[in-house]
């Protein structure tokens, strides 16, 4: 990584078009290194580069800089009005955040530095990934004596992928948010040339790679920037990424207030579907009357309080986690506003004003009031829940890749995954519920044909729900039953039906302690009972 630092402290880099805009206003003569955006650093060059700025640049006439792809733009050409397809701009890089930082629950963590620095997250997957990525991945490193065992660490648990860019915002300052400038200077004097800067050119913002340097995390962190190599493993990871970069996708929670619920159910959701939601989880709830007084506390002043809360604890609520483009601010718009009064003046088409029920004067439905709220009220409505799930070894790659599909589909989060042989031993830290039966050794045999894919699923109500979405346990009956579930699909026979889950949730924690020994919840229930979130009306 040393190598890295000295080239970029010795060429200025040109990605932009602003930048070759303001690099030919250079005085003097520059040299563009065009070779690293296919090939990578041409090193024979850099000494005699270095050379040259040392005894012939004392009047800057001679200036070095680094070519990245970039879209040029013939101002006089005509292009029928329509904007080029891909900002000027933009630069991608693929980061990979290690099984280390992923169970060690750095990933939070190492996100939030990236999007504080200006950077943007585009894409974003927990994977396990396969020996030929990890090779694929790190094959700059891979004439290292110890590059097999690196190989065994990176595909023992899973890695979280990341699609960053630029983004457009300015980077914390080095003494925000590193090493002190004027130390790091000397450094930079004492070992390597300064930074090529033509004049009236803005000093470049650091790379993903030096900025987590910068943060002492690039340890848990790995990133591509080459873009023939970026642009390579985005089709390998995010196949579809070119069609869903431009989309938001973001998770609200929605309530149904009782006589709504009651009522219009069925057309209220025909109109959610209608408008694009999908709806990831629903459960009815009775708010108790504190629940009803602190969603309503807006409103306790007013002469109508009391029947307001009346109603809302007469009966079952019906509370959803819906996801769509732009999610939050299209619910917002499409149930308009908490006054009735204020939504048929203004807003006649929005579901307010559509189902008023009872003269009561507020909407009758809730939608979160932020992205951040909205993540407090799911965990509170929805509190999450884990449960173990074991993919067997008959599946082909291609079958575990569409049955993964399906989990995350499900709203399912994969919070932990390992690809093992399992032994007797370790069967029967899964299946040591029928370790008495007759059919066990059965069992035991058929998981020693190949490696199994076990790991930890967490939703609200994973246990029953990844059940629910496995099937019957004999494929002819799922079949029959359950035609879209997994086992009816994949499953060949009662012991080659495709998965495994846990029965209930004693057996699902006994089991993940025992596969994955460092699992611990990533919210507890226990604390969510603690904190009430707190709503606010939109």
């Amino acid at each position: 990584m040393a190598g890295k630092k000295r080239e970029v402290q010795l060429q200025a880099v040109v990605n932009t078009q602003s930048l070759w805009d303001e690099m030919l206003q250079n005085k003097g003569l520059t040299v563009i290194d065009v070779y690293q955006a296919w090939c990578g650093p041409c090193k024979a060059m850099q000494t005699l580069f270095r050379k040259l700025k040392n005894e012939l640049n004392e009047d800057e006439l001679l200036h070095f800089a680094v070519y990245h792809e970039i879209l040029f733009v013939d101002p006089d050409e005509d292009d029928g009005g329509e904007a080029p397809s891909e900002s000027v701009d933009e630069l991608y890089y693929i980061a990979i955040i290690k099984p280390d930082a992923v169970t060690g629950r750095k990933s939070q963590e190492i996100k939030q530095k990236i999007i504080k620095a200006g950077f943007v997250i585009e894409m974003e997957d927990k994977r396990l990934l396969t020996e030929q990525q990890v090779r694929d991945f790190y094959q700059r490193i891979a004439d290292q004596p110890d590059f097999e065992e690196f190989v065994l660490f990176m595909t023992s648990g899973l890695s979280h992928i990341l699609v960053v860019s630029q983004g457009n915002e300015e980077q914390p300052t080095l003494g925000e948010t590193g090493p002190n400038p004027e130390t790091e200077n000397e450094e930079i004097n004492e070992d390597h040339p300064a930074v090529v800067i033509p004049p009236g050119m803005k000093k470049k913002r650091d790379s993903l790679q030096e900025y987590l340097e910068r943060q002492h995390i690039s340890q848990f962190c790995d990133v591509e920037e080459t873009v023939t190599n970026v642009n390579h493993f985005i089709d390998v990871f995010f196949p579809d990424f070119k069609n869903m970069k431009n989309l938001k996708l973001e998770k609200i929670l929605a309530l149904l207030w009782p006589a709504l619920f009651q009522e219009k159910k069925e057309d209220v959701l025909k109109i959610i579907e209608d408008e694009g939601f999908k709806i990831l989880m629903q459960r009815q709830i009775v708010l108790s009357k504190e629940e009803a007084q602190t969603l309503c506390k807006e409103y306790e002043n007013e002469d109508y309080f009391g029947k307001l809360i009346e109603k809302m604890t007469s009966g079952p609520s019906l509370a959803l986690v819906l996801v769509r483009d732009h999610g939050l601010q299209h619910w917002k718009e499409l149930i308009g506003p908490s006054s009735v009064q204020k939504a048929k003046e203004s807003f006649p088409e929005s579901l307010c004003a559509r189902f008023a029920m009872e003269g009561l004067p507020i909407n009758q439905l809730y939608g979160s009031d932020s992205l951040e709220a909205a993540e407090r009220e799911i965990q509170y409505f929805f509190p999450p829940q884990s449960t173990l799930a074991l993919l067997k070894p008959h599946l082909t790659q291609e079958q575990r890749e569409e049955i993964l599909k399906l989990i995350r589909e499900a709203g399912f989060e994969i919070t932990q995954m390992k690809e093992v042989l399992l032994n007797e031993e370790e069967a029967e830290k899964i299946y040591s519920k029928i370790k008495g039966k007759d059919f066990y050794q059965d069992v035991v045999e058929m998981l020693t044909e190949g490696p199994s894919l076990v790991m930890v699923l967490t939703r609200w109500n994973a246990v029953s729900d990844w059940r629910r979405l496995m099937g019957p346990v004999e494929p002819e009956e799922a079949k029959i039953l359950s035609p879209d579930s997994i086992r009816a699909r994949f499953g060949r026979s009662v012991l080659k039906n495709a998965v495994h889950g846990s029965s209930n949730t004693y057996e699902a924690m006994e089991s993940i302690n025992r596969i994955f020994a460092d699992f611990v919840p990533e919210t507890p229930e226990r604390n969510l009972k603690m904190e009430r979130p707190i709503l606010k009306f939109t």
